[in-house]
């Protein structure tokens, strides 16, 4: 029963939003495509999609996965020296408190028209989340472990493998798992505003909306849409089999 009530009222908010988009989009064809029309662009072109939407994951692919490694890898040197934290810290805020749409034209002056210039946008996207929490999870440690392994002269690389590494992986999976939707969202808004070569779903959206094509518009959106909530589920199976003694997610504490 439980289930059924989990998955119930979800289901019933979806088929009533889908509702209210069919009569909107009957009434103002204009403004809304039809989700047959959605469905027919699909169908009528896929090869275009599937093109385009592979450019998307290869953004996702290597500019978030160089964003997401960056993040931790930084969060493990300003856990074991302070000093890197004040020095770099300012640095990081004020880079990422700059609106993204601003950075990217100059990355395309400094970068070229290739696909460079839209993996460090995408990699800028998810970084800071991912510093953030890992560099909670690496400092939120047993204190008692702690000194335990002290007495027993552990050295540091012993003490980050055994205790703070093991440790900080609730708050890794928390920060993947607002770094994944933000992957989407970077990629897509380098699509945009980063100059170059009209590839992925979000430079299909610019180009279908400047042409007023409602269905490939929003099937393009759709798709984005899809490629979210599919690597937040991977995601969350992942997370379910690696921190199996874990119930409960962990943000921040």
């Amino acid at each position: 029963m439980e289930a059924l009530w989990n998955w119930g009222l979800p289901t019933i908010t979806f088929v009533v939003v889908a509702a209210l988009w069919q009569f909107v989009a009957v009434s103002n064809p204009y403004v809304l495509p039809t989700w047959g029309a959605i469905g027919q662009s699909l169908l009528n072109d896929p090869g275009m999609y599937w093109a385009n939407l592979l450019v998307t994951c290869q953004e996702i692919a290597i500019g978030a996965g160089a964003g997401i490694l960056f993040g931790f890898l930084l969060a493990v040197a300003m856990a074991e020296l302070p000093s890197i934290e004040k020095a770099v810290m300012p640095l990081i805020v004020v880079v990422m408190v700059t609106p993204v749409v601003a950075i990217a034209p100059a990355l395309v002056v400094a970068f070229g028209f290739g696909m460079t210039p839209k993996y460090i946008v995408t990699g800028l996207v998810v970084f800071f989340p991912m510093l953030v929490n890992s560099l909670a999870g690496l400092r939120d440690v047993d204190q008692k472990a702690l000194d335990v392994m002290k007495t027993l002269h552990a050295s540091r690389w012993e003490i980050f493998r055994d205790l703070r590494f093991p440790g900080c992986m609730p708050f890794v999976f928390a920060g993947l798992r607002i770094a994944m939707p933000l992957a989407v969202v970077g990629a897509a808004v380098a699509e945009f505003v980063a100059a170059g070569q009209q590839a992925g779903l979000g430079s299909l959206v610019t180009i279908a909306a400047a042409q007023a094509n409602l269905p490939v518009t929003w099937a393009s959106i759709a798709l984005l849409c899809l490629l979210g909530v599919l690597l937040v589920s991977i995601l969350a199976l992942i997370r379910k089999r690696v921190l199996w003694w874990s119930d409960q997610d962990v943000i921040g504490r």
